[in-house]
């Protein structure tokens, strides 16, 4: 069969090449000359390029990075991808023999994870860092609010008070696993594919060690094949992404509910608060609308990565590369916006406290501790006294009342009519055992929410913090330090130049 078509394909190129060149001009431009760099260095090092050879090459490259402006450049055609680009710019610069030693004993295919999981490192560390800033200004709000009551909801119903700085610690501890989840994902980001070349590395005497040192990687991932197929760096980075635009998207929803006019426990202030352009009255807290959205999309755009790797073949495919890559990426700038908005709408946010009160005497949502405190002060079962104040309760919702405006004199009459006895409990009593400020202060066993159990709370929360920050802190200055160290030895080998 006779075959007279020319590559490209016009409508190949239109929709498919031209924009990858693009994105690769956009996201990996400085990734391509930091593998070259490192590459080049460990030939030298190793003797399979001379030191001259490697000088050559990296200057030629220094060069390309000051001569050529890259936003200029257009994808014609004529070379199939950048990395031919780059390839074609040092032939021209030092002829096809010196040029193409550049690529002894690795592949496109070991070039392009590293430069995934270069830009992928990149927006892991500064994903941890929006988080750490979340964490921190959520905790300062928790130690401004240790006697600041809120409602508990269960199902969608007033449940049981607690106290703001109790509801944000959960947020708090879920963020914290949130981080330890990414630095588990960044485990194996941090590990380079570089010398697994093709697939089955080379026979040329790599040093695999030295290229992820110079790259900033912890060390190589071991196995060459497993370097370009196995692809669970993608999968467990928008994974564990995923989880974070989950658990947000949660929270924010209850800021949702507790800013409506009806429930109207959380108070947004004016500068999170849009207006009508017809009805006067209104304050929209639209931002609550727009970190829901937010954490909606990118928990959409980290499925379409991890979606993207199912059923795929356990080898080299297109389906974790580029175009792929280019949408994860969309994801962390969801998150960059989703925490950084967060952070500054909860930091500014105040409960309500007259509304809430209101809502907990109406809902009669204290009421669990007076069935307790009958079990203590009258020895009675649980059973029991959750019957004398189940009928309590529905007395004082059917008759429009509250626990601290309903007679002594009913709870006494419902309380002989189901022990046969009167009970012991004033009308001081009363009012002390179901007001909130009782209800939080008794409940000062391991996690719950009373003020002295909360300073705990929070005093381990900063300390697990700080761990998390510390290993974090580590990964990022042995990154900054491989750059210093790369270039220094690019400088060296450069000046060696004949």
């Amino acid at each position: 069969m006779k075959d007279t078509s020319t590559f490209p394909s016009p409508i190949y190129k239109d929709v498919v090449l031209e924009p990858l060149f693009e994105g690769s001009k956009k996201f990996f431009k400085e990734g391509h000359l930091a593998i070259d760099q490192a590459h080049c260095v460990m030939l030298v090092e190793q003797k399979i390029i001379s030191t001259d050879e490697g000088s050559k090459i990296l200057n030629a490259l220094e060069e390309i990075q000051q001569e050529v402006n890259f936003d200029e450049i257009k994808y014609t055609g004529e070379f199939e991808d950048y990395f031919f680009f780059i390839e074609h710019c040092l032939k021209e610069k030092l002829g096809a023999d010196l040029a193409g030693r550049l690529h002894t004993g690795r592949s496109r295919n070991d070039i392009d994870h590293t430069l995934f999981k270069l830009n992928i490192k990149k927006r892991l560390l500064q994903l941890n860092n929006d988080l750490e800033q979340l964490i921190n200004g959520v905790l300062s709000v928790c130690e401004q609010n240790y006697d600041t009551v809120v409602v508990a909801y269960t199902h969608g119903q007033p449940a049981q008070p607690t106290t703001f700085a109790h509801y944000l610690s959960a947020l708090v501890e879920v963020l914290l696993r949130d981080k330890q989840r990414l630095l588990n994902a960044m485990d194996t980001v941090n590990l380079s594919p570089m010398g697994a070349a093709a697939i089955t590395t080379s026979g040329f005497d790599l040093d695999r060690n030295r290229v992820a040192e110079l790259l900033g990687f912890e060390k190589p991932l071991y196995n060459s094949y497993g370097c370009i197929s196995s692809c669970d760096y993608i999968t467990s980075v928008y994974s564990a992404m995923k989880l974070v635009f989950i658990h947000i998207g949660r929270f924010v929803q209850d800021m949702a509910q507790w800013s409506s006019f009806e429930t109207g426990h959380l108070y947004v202030p004016n500068a999170f608060v849009q207006i009508s352009s017809i009805m006067p009255q209104k304050r929209n807290p639209v931002p609550i609308e727009h970190m829901r959205l937010i954490a909606s999309k990118g928990m959409g755009l980290c499925d379409t990565l991890v979606n993207a790797m199912h059923n795929t073949p356990f080898t080299d495919m297109n389906d974790s590369e580029s175009e792929s890559q280019q949408v994860g990426f969309l994801a962390f700038d969801n998150s960059h916006r989703l925490l950084s908005l967060l952070t500054a709408f909860v930091t500014s946010v105040q409960i309500n406290e007259t509304k809430v009160h209101q809502h907990l005497d109406q809902s009669c949502a204290t009421i669990t501790e007076l069935a307790d405190t009958l079990v203590r002060k009258e020895n009675l079962s649980f059973r029991q006294a959750h019957h004398v104040v189940a009928e309590l309760a529905t007395y004082v919702v059917e008759h429009e009342l509250s626990l601290q405006t309903v007679s002594v004199d009913i709870f006494t009459q419902i309380f002989e009519k189901h022990i046969g006895r009167s009970s012991q409990l004033t009308e001081d009593d009363l009012r002390f055992y179901v007001s909130a400020k009782n209800f939080i202060a008794v409940r000062d066993g391991l996690g719950g929410p009373a003020p002295s159990e909360m300073r705990k709370a929070v005093s381990q929360y900063k300390a697990q913090l700080q761990s998390s920050n510390a290993q974090w802190s580590s990964i990022e200055t042995f990154t900054l330090n491989a750059i210093d160290v790369r270039s220094k030895v690019v400088t060296d080998l450069i000046s060696k130049r004949s």
